[in-house]
């Protein structure tokens, strides 16, 4: 599929913003590839065992950006709508698969893979939404830049000119929303622990 022309996106954006049904339809196949992208990337950090694929949580999120009450102006804009939905859409599967009714805190087994094994270190996503949480408090401006780095997988430029702030202040304000979040999910009261 070839990239849709330069402001392409952008009109097609705020013409369903305005309410344009026809606009919404033929956002999809302009935004998809980049959707995708970002789903495949957002994938590979959800522990192992998740059923969840990524043209699910593509199509998902974009069912709620377009569902809801589209106000975007522009790509960057919707490209952090779209993170922050794919987001949610994790953290309700994770709550879901860690209740009780789903199993707990059971683990499934491959029994042809019978053998001891360490499982790798992964992420918990209701660990990485509470600190999430806690940094939205601390600082709006911090959570934005990692909802846009992280789970929208922006360039550092591509933050600055979505936040009009200097790349700078994003790299700055980058390395320490890490260390936020790093120091928080470490704690063994963030950890669920």
């Amino acid at each position: 599929m070839s990239e849709p022309p330069a402001g392409a996106v952008t009109r097609m954006l705020r013409a369903a913003s305005h309410g344009d049904p026809q606009a919404a339809a033929d956002l999809l196949p302009l935004v998809y590839s980049e959707l995708r992208k970002l789903a495949h990337a957002r994938m590979a950090k959800t522990p192992p065992g998740n059923t969840l694929q990524p043209t699910a949580l593509v199509h998902e999120a974009y069912m709620r950006l377009i569902g809801g009450d589209p106000s975007w102006d522009s790509r960057g804009h919707f490209f952090a709508a779209a993170a922050l939905a794919m987001r949610r859409i994790l953290v309700e599967q994770a709550r879901r698969k860690a209740s009780k009714k789903h199993g707990g805190g059971r683990k499934r087994i491959d029994i042809d893979a019978m053998e001891p094994a360490i499982d790798p270190p992964s992420e918990n996503v209701l660990a990485l939404d509470e600190a999430m949480t806690q940094l939205e408090q601390a600082d709006p401006r911090q959570a934005k830049i990692v909802m846009l780095r992280y789970f929208a997988g922006l360039t550092t430029e591509e933050t600055a000119a979505t936040l009009g702030v200097s790349t700078r202040t994003v790299e700055r304000e980058w390395r320490f929303a890490r260390t936020f979040l790093f120091v928080l999910l470490s704690t063994p009261e963030t950890k669920g622990g």
